[in-house]
C-alpha cells in the first residue's frame, strides 16, 4: 500500500508539460502593458463603431441644409453648433467617420498590396529587376506624397475612389521598400534554401515561406499608415479636392470653415480635434504593435 502512495506522490511531483503561449497571446501581454497603446486601441474600436453606425445615432441629418440653424454656437439642440448651411456640426462628424476611415484604410490596402508584390520581387530577385523597381520608386519619393497626391486628384477629378487610389499610390514606394529589405535579409535564411531544393517556384517560395516571417514590419508600417492616410485625405478635403461636397468629410470641412475661423470658430475647432484624434491613436497604437511584435522590447 506504501508502495502506491508513493507512485502517486511521485506522480503528483512529476513536472507537468505546458504547451507554449501563443504568439498572439505574447504580442497582447505586452500590449496591455502599454497604456497609450491601449488608448489608441479603444479609440480605434470607438471610431470604428461610429463609423458603422454614425448615421444611425447622429441626431440630425448629415448634409441637410436648415438655413433657419444657420451659424449657431454649442447648444442643447447643437452640442457643436452648426455651419453655414444650418448643418448641425455633431451629426456630420459622426457621418464623416466612416469616409475618413474607409479612405485611410482602404488607400493602405491599395498600396499595401503593390507594394509588397513589387518590394517581394525587387528584393527576392535582385540584379536589374530591383534597380528598376527602386529606381521608379525613388522617383516618387522624390516627390513630396502630398504635392503628388494633389496631382493625382487634379487629374483624376474628385471623388471616393479617386482619392483613395491617390493617396494609395503615394504610399506605395514606403511600403515597397520596407519589403524589399525584409526579402533581402529573410531569402539568405536556410528554410528559403531548402524550399529550394524541394522544387518550390519562386512565387510559391515568396508569399508561402518569406512573407509570413516578414508580416510584423508590414502590420506595423500599415497601422501607421492609416493615420498618414487620414491627414492626406484631410489635406486635400480642405484644399477642395477631396470627396465631393456635401458629402461630411471630416477635411471637406475644414475647407468648409477657413473662412470663418475667427466668426464660427467652432466650425474648424471640433473637425481639426477628430482628425487629431484619429491621428493619435493610430500612431500610439501602431508604436505599441511594432514594440510587441519586437522580441527585444518585449524582454
Amino acid at each position: 500500500m506504501s508502495y502506491v502512495k508513493q507512485a502517486n506522490a511521485l506522480a503528483e511531483e512529476t513536472v507537468k508539460i505546458e504547451k507554449p503561449e501563443s504568439q498572439l497571446k505574447i504580442m497582447w501581454d505586452a500590449l496591455k502593458k502599454n497604456k497609450a497603446a491601449l488608448f489608441g486601441l479603444i479609440v480605434i474600436f470607438i471610431l470604428v463603431f461610429v463609423a458603422l453606425f454614425g448615421d444611425l445615432i447622429a441626431p440630425y441629418n448629415a448634409t441637410e441644409t436648415n438655413m433657419a440653424d444657420a451659424k449657431q454656437g454649442m447648444s442643447a439642440e447643437h452640442w457643436f453648433g452648426t455651419d453655414v448651411h444650418g448643418r448641425d456640426i455633431f451629426s456630420r462628424i459622426l457621418s464623416g467617420t466612416k469616409y475618413s476611415l474607409l479612405i485611410g484604410i482602404a488607400a493602405v490596402a491599395f498600396s499595401l498590396i503593390i507594394g509588397t508584390v513589387l518590394g517581394s520581387v525587387a528584393g527576392y530577385f535582385g540584379g536589374k529587376i530591383d534597380a528598376v523597381i527602386m529606381r521608379i520608386m525613388d522617383m516618387m519619393l522624390a516627390i513630396p506624397s502630398i504635392l503628388l497626391a494633389i496631382t493625382l486628384m487634379a487629374a483624376f477629378g474628385q471623388g471616393l475612389d479617386k482619392a483613395i487610389i491617390a493617396i494609395g499610390v503615394v504610399s506605395i514606394p514606403e511600403f515597397a521598400r520596407i519589403v524589399r529589405s525584409s526579402i533581402m535579409s529573410a531569402k539568405e535564411n536556410d528554410y528559403v534554401a531548402a524550399a529550394k531544393v524541394l522544387g518550390n517556384s519562386n512565387a510559391r517560395i515568396i508569399f508561402r515561406h518569406i512573407l509570413p516571417n516578414v508580416v510584423s514590419s508590414i502590420v506595423v508600417r500599415a497601422t501607421l499608415g492609416i493615420s498618414t492616410a487620414i491627414l492626406d485625405i484631410a489635406a486635400l478635403g480642405f484644399l477642395g479636392l477631396g470627396v465631393k461636397p456635401p458629402t461630411p468629410e471630416w477635411g471637406t470641412m475644414l475647407g468648409d470653415a477657413k473662412s470663418y475661423i475667427l466668426s464660427l470658430p467652432h466650425m474648424i475647432i471640433f473637425p481639426g480635434i477628430v482628425i487629431s484624434l484619429a491621428v493619435l491613436a493610430f500612431n500610439l497604437f501602431g508604436d505599441g504593435l511594432r514594440d510587441a511584435l519586437d522580441p527585444k522590447s518585449r524582454s
